[in-house]
């Protein structure tokens, strides 16, 4: 059975790709399907609201270990190897430790956090 650090640095190391698959979206080489997938991946990956809440205590985090990596998986094996390859060396210079150099990777994350506090302001002043 693997341990929890050892489950822990498997998911880092497949978000990792996560900045491939951004490039392989944005390839008008990529099938459809592919940019689906990875649309809906990186959606997820960023997106501040989780399938189950990291709040509820051990299922919480389930998304983060399970479901992401998987979602990533997937969309890996739907990408030609030669498109993975090519944005892979692209997408070296774009993380740096772990997280995106180009602060504007955040945005959609913000815009949606942005939305959610404006409906909560919202419902409040009713």
């Amino acid at each position: 059975m693997m341990k929890k650090e050892e489950l822990k640095e498997r998911a880092r190391k497949i978000e990792m790709y996560l900045p491939v698959i951004f490039l392989c979206l944005k390839d008008r080489r990529t099938p459809l399907r592919a940019k689906l997938m990875a649309g809906l991946t990186i959606a997820y990956a960023l997106s501040p609201i989780d399938l189950i809440p990291d709040f509820i205590p051990v299922f919480g985090y389930l998304d983060d270990l399970i479901l992401v990596p998987a979602m990533i998986g997937l969309t890996i094996s739907l990408i030609p190897d030669s498109l993975m390859q090519e944005h892979q060396k692209e997408a070296e210079g774009l993380w740096q430790s772990g997280s995106p150099v180009k602060w504007y990777y955040a945005i959609p994350a913000l815009a949606v956090w942005i939305l959610i506090i404006w409906w909560i302001w919202q419902a409040l002043r009713r």
